[in-house]
């Protein structure tokens, strides 16, 4: 009976908390309000809090480490991408104050710390100085600053992808561009690949009345230029079973880019820079949840990316579909609004797989995030979502059931959802999976 009422309170918790969705009460549980040890899967989980830190937590939600930088987004580095080493992070080292949640402007310095804090690299503000002791070159960021906003990722030749921020007046746009620009960066700060969105925008697909309607876009916010793709992420395609069959779209050194704003996710090719596969910009509208099915109507979407090989779902594309308010000209997702996590079938473009609230027995508005948020996949089939809004993350089942589930405990004041002021929150940007041997051995309890 213990174990029964247990369980039920776990469930009434998680029912709690999902409701802080559209209409959160004042108070509500933080940290480990679910935990099914045999079927969750057992990890750290990286994040960065609204306290302007970023945690390493186990599954138990017990603080593993804890450094006192933000990351958009933190990354724990693959050991094997360095030589061995555990515990090495990249996480911006110098911010504007005040600077606007959502673009790199703000975003002064990026670097990669060892566990103890030491910084190892460092691109942007500072980099010479960081390293004159050392002898080693840290310039190169332009306008010395880096700007990095939303994704980066370490590469297995040692260089860094960066994706950044230019602003720049574009030809053809009647406002200046806040531009979205990928940079290969070497560990001596040198640039030595990049890419500009703007320079590709009419390989997207957009249609003559949408590319119009881009063009014509004007800042918002209080912005000085228009944001008008707003790519929320970059990721490197990876092996993958579709370029082994000889799709060469998807050889492992391309680049996939998502476009929050337009509403469309890209491959680029590396070597000539041209987008040569795209998901969306149009869709059809979404009339049901049966799978598999032609991909349906995706808004404002965060976190695609290539699910690496040996994880259930290899090959196929993971994205949170956030059903926010987006595209050219604009969709929104109607009276219920509600999130979806999506695995796709990148070559046929069928959903073969798909999470909303309504396959945990829920309301679909119980799960909803209209801005930032993570998907990710768990070698037990399990995947690892982050409800980005609310600072909520859980693992779900294949078949619907959360089996673990977390509230950020990290609040802080930020003008994001304050309509003009700040307000308390514990939003949060991006929750990813770290495997325990990615770190130094610690008092892990799992």
């Amino acid at each position: 009976m213990k174990a029964k009422a247990t369980t039920i309170y776990a469930v009434l918790m998680a029912q709690m908390c999902c409701c802080v969705a559209l209409a959160a009460p004042s108070v509500f549980p933080t940290g480990v309000t679910v935990h099914d040890r045999a079927r969750a899967y057992q990890s750290y989980v990286v994040f960065t809090g609204q306290d302007k830190k970023t945690h390493l937590i186990d599954t138990d939600g017990k603080v593993v480490r804890q450094w006192p930088y933000e990351g958009f987004p933190p990354l724990l580095v693959d050991p094997a991408l360095v030589g061995g080493k555990r515990g090495n992070i990249l996480l911006q080292l110098s911010n504007t104050p005040g600077a606007q949640a959502g673009n790199g402007l703000g975003n002064n310095a990026i670097g990669e710390l060892d566990w103890n804090g030491k910084v190892l690299w460092q691109w942007g503000a500072g980099a010479q100085a960081a390293y004159a002791s050392d002898g080693v070159s840290g310039q190169g960021a332009p306008g010395g600053v880096a700007r990095q906003h939303h994704d980066w990722r370490r590469l297995a030749n040692g260089n860094t992808l960066v994706l950044a921020n230019r602003v720049h007046q574009v030809a053809g746009f009647d406002s200046p561009v806040l531009d979205d620009v990928v940079y290969e960066v070497t560990p001596k700060g040198a640039i030595a690949w990049q890419w500009t969105a703007s320079e590709h925008i009419e390989e997207f697909g957009f249609t003559p009345a949408a590319l119009k309607l881009v063009r014509a876009a004007k800042p918002r916010y209080g912005a000085q230029a228009a944001d008008v793709l707003h790519l929320n992420t970059m990721a490197v395609v990876g092996p993958n079973k579709w370029f082994d069959k000889g799709d060469q779209r998807f050889h492992p050194d391309n680049v996939l880019v998502g476009s929050r704003e337009a509403n469309f996710i890209a491959v680029i090719d590396k070597k000539t820079g041209k987008v040569v596969w795209t998901l969306g910009l149009d869709y059809p509208a979404i009339t049901g949840s049966q799978v598999p099915r032609p991909v349906d109507q995706i808004v404002g979407p965060h976190d695609a990316h290539i699910i690496a090989p040996g994880l259930p779902g290899a090959g196929n594309l993971l994205v949170f579909d956030n059903q926010g308010e987006a595209g050219y000209p604009r969709v929104s997702p109607g009276i219920f609004p509600h999130s979806r996590v999506l695995e796709i079938d990148p070559v046929s473009k069928q959903v073969v797989w798909q999470y909303t609230a309504a396959n945990s027995g829920q309301t679909q508005w119980s799960f909803y995030s209209a801005f930032i948020s993570s998907a990710r996949r768990l070698p037990n089939g399990n995947t690892l979502v982050d409800e980005g809004m609310n600072g909520r993350f859980f693992q779900v089942t294949p078949g619907g059931d959360i089996v673990w589930e977390y509230i950020s405990p990290f609040f802080g004041e930020s003008p994001v959802g304050g309509g003009g002021q700040k307000v308390r929150t514990n939003w949060v940007y991006r929750a990813t999976p770290v495997p325990f041997d990615w770190v130094p051995a610690t008092s892990n309890t799992n």
